[in-house]
């Protein structure tokens, strides 16, 4: 679940351009949006790039693609783009965080010792 190496810097990657593409999806439609859908994006994307919680705030961010795409619906275009940002949130959401995050150091490896019968 938290691969170290190059997969794990792919997942770093990945949450990266999730956080991004979060925050530039908030500020293209920044007239059409209400303020709590940019202060919500804010946040979202900086939990995701610190890869803390990583499937479940990855999922939030799968809802608010969607809420942007559906108060915004702006044709062809912006349906396309939001389904490749769904869809780079939803492969967050079933991959997990990796090494080089939160959640590894939280609830990652550990040495178990079990005493002697």
């Amino acid at each position: 679940m938290f691969p170290p190496g190059l997969p794990g810097l792919a997942l770093l990657l990945l949450r990266a351009s999730v956080a991004i593409a979060l925050l530039l999806d908030s500020y293209a439609h920044g007239a059409a949006l209400p303020g709590w859908v940019h202060g919500t994006a804010i946040l979202i994307s900086l939990v995701v790039s610190v890869g803390y919680l990583t499937p479940i705030v990855a999922a939030a961010a799968l809802v608010l693609h969607a809420i942007v795409w559906f108060v915004v619906a702006a044709g062809v275009d912006a349906a396309a783009v939001a389904i490749v940002l769904s869809l780079d949130a939803l492969a967050l959401a079933l991959l997990g965080p990796g090494a080089y995050s939160l959640d590894s150091h939280r609830f990652g490896r550990r040495r178990l010792v079990l005493p002697p019968p």
